[in-house]
């Protein structure tokens, strides 16, 4: 029997020694963390939808871990300069990201230099927002009736969304692959941009968030036909959802949550996890989501990351089967 060199039993107790090493030197971080302030990455600019959750979750987060969060606010390319930011940070739980969907569906259309799968460790999904499908008034006044004049008009009703491969635009070529209607798109610079045409009748419909689109439904300016969730929201509690007027399957939500660098220890994930679940049982943060037609979730990193996989797969399916791409 050959017996092993003393250079390889050296090696071997070197490397078992490195590893038990980086191992008590991981649980000695998660065990102090955190010890200095967490900068919490947002892909747009200051007022947006995403940065008004950022900032309704970092005092309570701050307070709870004990340490300053900060929002640091990183527009730009659809979300991928802040994410590249926080995929190549290190791994030590003072970075994170907050996304949306559109963190999943933006690498599926554009190259970019991070895998939103492989680079990042999952943390919670902290909210989710119900989207509401308006017509113009002028347009038949339930989803089955709009449907069946959509089918018969191939073509001639035109859809307004904040951009190509928005959220707005993915739900409504979703719709129209299900329902077999053909509709034309007209990309904004913002869905604000384009409610004046959808006022004036020049554009007949969108699907976009209850909180944009309320005060225009009070001023009887636009028709909400169905919400995309799966249960009626609070803010429209009149309007059905897409099952209950007829479309079953159709289920879409506006998502946001919390991303670290890949290699974050877990310890310290879920210390992060734990206390955003904690905070959005807060009354006051529950106040500030509601007021923006958001609820809060608070999801554990496996929950997810299954998420995110299922919302991957679902979006991937609708820019194939549309043939959207990045203009």
């Amino acid at each position: 029997m050959k017996h092993p060199s003393r250079n390889a039993v050296f090696t071997a107790l070197f490397a078992l020694g490195t590893l038990s090493a980086l191992t008590a030197a991981t649980a000695a971080q998660a065990q102090n963390y955190p010890s200095r302030p967490i900068r919490m990455l947002c892909p747009i600019a200051p007022g947006g939808g995403l940065d008004v959750i950022a900032r309704a979750i970092a005092p309570g987060l701050s307070e709870n871990l004990k340490t300053s969060v900060v929002v640091d606010n990183r527009p730009g390319a659809s979300g991928a300069i802040a994410m590249e930011v926080t995929a190549h940070a290190a791994p030590d739980g003072y970075t994170v990201v907050i996304m949306s969907v559109t963190a999943v569906i933006y690498p599926e259309m554009n190259k970019t230099p991070y895998d939103v799968v492989r680079d990042f460790a999952p943390v919670t999904q902290v909210s989710a927002s119900p989207y509401v499908l308006a017509v113009h008034p002028s347009l038949p006044g339930t989803l089955g009736d709009f449907l069946a004049y959509a089918k018969v008009n191939p073509g001639k009703l035109t859809y307004g969304s904040s951009g190509v491969a928005s959220l707005q635009q993915l739900s409504t070529e979703l719709m129209s692959s299900m329902t077999g209607i053909k509709l034309i798109h007209v990309p904004y610079k913002g869905i604000g941009a384009g409610f004046p045409d959808l006022i004036a009748g020049r554009t007949q419909l969108t699907i976009s968030s209850t909180a944009s689109l309320a005060g225009l439904f009070r001023s009887k300016y636009l028709r909400p036909l169905a919400v995309t969730t799966a249960q009626r929201t609070p803010m429209l509690p009149e309007v059905p959802t897409m099952a209950e007027a007829g479309l079953q399957g159709f289920v879409v939500t506006q998502w946001h949550g919390l991303l670290a660098p890949a290699g974050t220890p877990k310890a310290i994930v879920d210390r992060v996890q734990q206390g955003v679940a904690t905070i959005l049982k807060s009354p006051d943060v529950l106040a500030r989501l509601a007021a923006d037609g958001t609820d809060p979730v608070g999801s554990t990193p496996a929950q997810f990351a299954a998420h995110m996989k299922s919302e991957r797969a679902k979006w991937v399916k609708a820019i194939n089967d549309a043939g959207i791409t990045i203009q």
